[in-house]
């Protein structure tokens, strides 16, 4: 390969909403059989350690933890779990975040805020 060859190519989203505090990244080892997971999901942790999609509703309530940083497919059946990139600091479009369909983004601003996650509405 050419050291000036492309290597990848970047599409910009509405996700990050800007720099104002610092952006950082970590992992996360999600639930298999949770389907596809789109970037910008709300995700925390089960009673097992695994990352599932945030929720208020859920009959075990499943705290905001972190942000997906990319689509990710854990498959359609129980398994072998996925990791992924997260967010796990950073300032967000909240127009851009995802849920597990119950809950509004704004059920998980306080939660995430503790956490250094701050979101804003985009204008």
């Amino acid at each position: 390969m050419k050291l000036n060859g492309q290597v990848g190519t970047y599409e910009p989203n509405n996700l990050i909403y800007d720099t104002s505090f610092p952006l950082q990244t970590g992992s996360a080892k999600l639930k298999a059989g949770q389907g596809l997971l789109l970037q910008g999901t709300i995700i925390g942790k089960d009673s097992a350690g695994e990352y599932v999609v945030a929720s208020t509703t859920a009959t075990t309530p499943i705290v905001a933890d972190a942000i997906l940083a990319d689509d990710i497919d854990t498959g359609s059946e129980p398994g072998i779990s996925v990791f992924a990139e997260t967010y796990i600091s950073g300032t967000f479009n909240s127009d851009a975040l995802l849920t597990d369909g119950t809950d509004k983004v704004s059920v998980h601003y306080d939660v995430l805020r503790t956490k250094g996650i701050y979101l804003k509405t985009s204008i």
